[in-house]
């Protein structure tokens, strides 16, 4: 018979075997911790119902949203198949239908604003490479000095999502910031990391990213709610109102499917230049009157 802390234990050494990611363990082991502590009883007497009982929880009385609900069934439902190696009627664990709101876009305008109230030379290189490369925060963080090619203009970025190395583009704008950088804080550890952490310990933090966001934001007359996510989605969008095709984006974002690339169709203009049917017909109306 396992105890929770034995099985907790057991689900650790499940996903390492996997080679997931650190941040799906942490939120496995975190949420499957959560649902154990609140059902209150050993490990061997769960099923479905308590399953369903632990997911209404979330929704009625956390008001946690869809996406967030179905991380935590994702754990759950890994924690009973491949830890406890017990079948479940899934049919009872249906996932939430989440809604498909479009993200936040910034303008170009917006994101110069942006740009120019970040006096910080370390900030402004983070947010360049986020919008100028269209790097997640993550992967912001963990970017060694040698993964700067500024030869080629690349960015090389290492086991992103998925465990998959890319190269995205560098910009002559990211390029001069970062040695702006350089030449203020001349940062060292013994790791590479291009931007160290406190007391050159480890990397940066993804909160200390944040900060950089949020410090230029508070400067500007931007109200829409952004994150430094929304800045990679601005990469995107731009790209392809700028004329590049979905398939050199989608490269540059390491998408694993095209389909995740297509919600930007929905985001650039793709009106522009584009003449309504309906302003013809008006026009043929008017001129047959003038006739």
């Amino acid at each position: 018979m396992l105890s929770q802390k034995q099985a907790l234990e057991k689900m650790e050494v499940d996903i390492r075997l996997r080679g997931l990611s650190s941040s799906t363990l942490d939120r496995y082991l975190a949420h499957t911790a959560t649902f154990l502590h609140y059902c209150k009883r050993p490990v061997e007497e769960l099923n479905e119902l308590h399953v369903r009982k632990f997911l209404e929880y979330l929704i009625k009385e956390k008001n946690l949203q869809p996406a967030t609900v179905n991380v935590y069934s994702a754990a759950i439902r890994f924690f009973f198949a491949v830890t406890l190696n017990r079948t479940m009627n899934y049919l009872q664990i249906p996932r939430m239908k989440k809604t498909k709101a479009l993200p936040v876009i910034l303008t170009k305008a917006e994101i110069s604003m942006l740009l120019v109230q970040s006096n910080n030379r370390k900030h402004k290189a983070l947010l360049l490479l986020a919008y100028g490369s269209g790097l997640r925060i993550s992967e912001i963080a963990r970017l060694k000095v040698e993964d700067i090619d500024s030869k080629s203009m690349r960015v090389f970025v290492r086991e992103s999502k998925g465990k998959k190395d890319r190269y995205s583009l560098l910009s002559e704008s990211t390029l001069d910031a970062l040695r702006d950088y350089w030449r203020q804080y001349r940062p060292k550890n013994s790791e590479g990391w291009l931007f160290p952490g406190t007391n050159n310990t480890g990397h940066i933090t993804k909160e200390g990213i944040r900060y950089a966001l949020n410090t230029a934001l508070k400067k500007t007359s931007i109200t829409k709610n952004i994150t430094v996510h929304t800045l990679r989605h601005c990469f995107a969008t731009h790209l392809l109102e700028d004329g590049f095709n979905l398939l050199q984006i989608k490269e540059l974002l390491g998408h694993s499917s095209i389909s995740s690339t297509l919600v930007y169709l929905h985001l650039a203009n793709t009106t522009k230049g584009i003449k309504s049917p309906a302003d013809q017909l008006t026009e043929n109306i008017f001129e047959n009157k003038i006739l």
